[in-house]
């Protein structure tokens, strides 16, 4: 397993770390500031279709993926063949996600949200760090504590360096993005305006947030060193929940009912079946830290690794989908059709075969 270490010890987020580790670190060394990067389109390339990607959604019958550099890929023939689309910056986008077949939300380095109204084929900058830090700033000063406020304006000084990791699309109009350092916004307008949602987490420590899923009314999120929280009203109120493992989690479903699973470093995965209250570790066949998930629609768990593997569910028990590993994956994406669509350094593949082995 490839792992990248923050500074203070902690790991970096998931999503990063794929695409930095798995052989871009070197390709990025030489590159501008990120400041620079988010006021510059991304580059068309002719060989875009092999870039590293790290989130794909579905908008109506069309795929839509994003990755490294700013790139955006559309299919319209079911992943089969891709085709690059101009995005207004080229940071390093982690994940994508639509409402319907016409709006979307992409996060990204650099605090960067984008969206669009068209399925893909135009975004818009609806948020970048420099907004950000300075809309965390404007809510402490307005009630914040003296920690508060110091972290707010540190968050100023250092620039618009932090990604965003996972984006939350409720509707049209209402997303929740999270990320890196606690970073949490919440917008009711389609991301003409923003507002503070870290507070509502309970995270001092400003740990990295990996993942944000709902159900219902229920929210999940998930980051690292065991962070987990659960919202039973929309998002309103959380509350904090105790798991067996305290090593970060990179990704989170809610399949079913009040069925939670959990997946993260070094292959760990745990479901409870009853909203938290106890916890099951399930059996993986390599310790490779999980990077992605997916539900199918028949509700059964899917699963993507740093070995390559996609893992499929079949009575309770968690086997490879792929005969022969892919690269490293960062992404899985679960077709209404059934068909599955994997995420990695070279781009997207259509797995060929949706049932384990």
């Amino acid at each position: 397993m490839i792992r990248i270490d923050s500074m203070c010890g902690r790991s970096a987020p998931a999503r990063y770390a794929v695409a930095l580790a798995l052989s871009l670190s070197a390709a990025m060394a030489g590159a501008t500031p990120i400041g620079d990067a988010l006021d510059r389109p991304a580059v068309a390339s002719r060989i875009a279709q092999h870039a590293a990607m790290l989130g794909v959604a579905e908008a109506g019958d069309r795929l839509v993926a994003v990755g490294e550099r700013g790139i955006v890929l559309l299919s319209d023939d079911a992943g089969t063949h891709w085709r690059q689309v101009p995005a207004p910056v080229s940071v390093t986008l982690t994940a994508v996600r639509f409402a319907d077949a016409k709006h979307g939300y992409a996060v990204g380095h650099g605090a960067t949200v984008l969206t669009t109204a068209d399925g893909g084929e135009t975004w818009v900058r609806r948020l970048d760090g420099r907004q950000a830090a300075q809309t965390v700033l404007a809510g402490v000063l307005n009630g914040g504590d003296a920690a508060q406020k110091r972290e707010a304006e540190r968050l100023v000084a250092d620039g618009p360096d932090k990604p965003l990791l996972d984006v939350l699309v409720q509707d049209a109009r209402h997303a929740i993005v999270v990320g890196a350092y606690g970073l949490a916004f919440a917008t009711a307008d389609g991301g003409r305006t923003w507002s503070s949602w870290a507070a509502a987490l309970a995270n001092p420590k400003g740990l990295h947030l990996y993942a944000i899923r709902q159900r219902g009314d229920r929210v999940l999120v998930v980051g690292e060193q065991g962070l987990v929280r659960l919202s039973m009203d929309g998002g309103q109120r959380f509350a904090p929940l105790v798991t067996p493992y305290a090593g970060s989690f990179f990704t989170a479903e809610l399949p079913s009912g009040n069925e939670i699973v959990l997946a993260g470093l070094r292959g760990n995965v745990w479901r409870s079946p009853d909203g938290g209250a106890n916890w099951v570790r399930l059996a993986v066949p390599m310790p490779a830290s999980i990077t992605a998930s997916a539900v199918r629609a028949d509700g059964s768990l899917l699963l993507a690794n740093q070995a390559g593997v996609v893992l499929g569910e079949r009575g309770g028990a968690l086997a490879p989908v792929n005969a022969q590993p892919f690269p490293p994956l960062s992404g899985i994406l679960s077709r209404r059709d059934g068909k599955l669509v994997a995420l990695g350094i070279h781009g997207a593949m259509v797995v060929p075969d949706g049932d384990p082995k």
